[in-house]
């Protein structure tokens, strides 16, 4: 067997030529774990709920943060290191659990990390549970060893952070193709995540070509998402401050969150409200926001209760229909799509007490 680590007495790490010793190896091997169950096994079992690092969006395991150069990838994970080794509130919002967090960030330099941890931070003090490092062995040569040494002496860690993952990903095994390469890129830093409960965030680019869905904007093939427990992708327009982060994966549910990033505080902030109300113009963010409390109403109705000129309000409630953001119903009534219609005024019958009945209208006699 190769040197035992110092830092890890117990570990013995195989070398390539030990494969002889270990196979013929006499001593007592650990208990198959156990990897099938029948349904009523499962259903009578108990299960701790995942550990989040941040509730609703980072949970334990493998989870990739994607997103185009210079939006602003590296200060979201430097920020969501120090709240949540502090245990403030992710994103201005989410309250988080104080744990140790080891950001790895390998394309800094110490000096940049004190510059932007000094934004970040503020007037808070630095937290002692953030370890910051700007080199790392890739997975394969021991980067994965080393991360889970640093585990080994914080047992209470929540989270580990690689920005960015092409640094540590390490070379693919010759003759793997472009997808089992990634599927098994992800899935040594997953073992490892797996393993301690921890969780891992994955920082990546993606493609420069955009697409409806955003997972298949992640660079690289479908292994990279396909191993992953969990796919976040910010986005945000060149020179604008609102920003998406589109999550999906195994154990959180789909969602997006509306963000707006301070670069004087270097902080991404969760707004209020939809994500789509920030991704669009201000007046069809208005018309939105009016009809989810008041649906069925016309563009009249919609003018006068959120201030604007009728006659552009028209015009925008038609594009918004055109482009699927309204739905309209009979009589010219307007809805979010997916909000019920509100039931229509009934009309009163024509009696012969009242056929007749012309009163209020004498200005419309001939």
């Amino acid at each position: 067997m190769s040197a035992v680590p110092a830092d890890r007495p117990n570990l013995r790490v195989a070398g390539p030529d030990d494969a002889a010793e270990i196979l013929s190896s006499e001593q007592e091997r650990p208990a198959r774990i156990r990897t099938s169950w029948s349904a009523a096994d499962i259903m009578a079992m108990e299960f701790a709920p995942p550990k989040w690092a941040v509730p609703g969006v980072l949970s334990e395991g493998c989870n990739l943060l994607c997103g185009p150069p210079k939006v602003g990838k590296s200060w979201m994970s430097l920020g969501l290191g120090v709240d949540v080794a502090t245990g403030g509130k992710a994103f201005g919002a989410i309250d988080v659990d104080a744990g140790p967090v080891l950001y790895l960030a390998l394309e800094d330099t110490a000096r940049r990390l004190q510059n932007r941890l000094r934004k970040v931070l503020g007037p808070r003090p630095a937290p002692a549970g953030l370890t910051l490092a700007t080199e790392c062995p890739p997975l394969p040569q021991g980067g994965d060893q080393a991360i889970a040494a640093w585990l080994d002496r914080h047992s209470n860690a929540r989270m580990v952070i690689i920005d960015v993952f092409a640094k540590l990903r390490g070379n693919s095994a010759p003759g793997a193709s472009a997808y089992d390469a990634d599927y098994a890129a992800v899935g040594r830093a997953k073992k490892v995540a797996d393993d301690y409960g921890v969780a891992f965030v994955l920082v990546h680019h993606v493609r420069k070509a955009g697409s409806d869905d955003f997972l298949t904007e992640v660079s690289g093939t479908n292994g990279l998402a396909g191993a992953a427990d969990a796919t976040l992708v910010l986005k945000r327009a060149r020179n604008q401050g609102d920003g998406v982060l589109h999550v999906t994966g195994r154990d959180v549910d789909e969602n997006e969150y509306a963000l707006t990033f301070d670069p004087a505080a270097g902080a991404w902030q969760m707004l209020d409200g939809p994500a789509e109300d920030h991704q669009i113009g201000e007046t069809r963010a208005t018309i939105l926001r009016f009809l989810r409390t008041a649906p069925g109403s016309t563009p009249k109705v919609i003018a006068d209760g959120v201030g604007l000129a009728y006659d552009n309000v028209k015009r925008t409630c038609q594009r918004m229909l055109a482009d699927g953001q309204l739905a309209a119903d009979t009589g010219g009534r307007y809805r979010v799509p997916g909000v019920p219609a509100v039931p229509g005024v009934p009309q009163t019958p024509l009696t012969s007490g009242n056929e007749g009945d012309s009163s209020g209208t004498a200005g419309l006699r001939s």
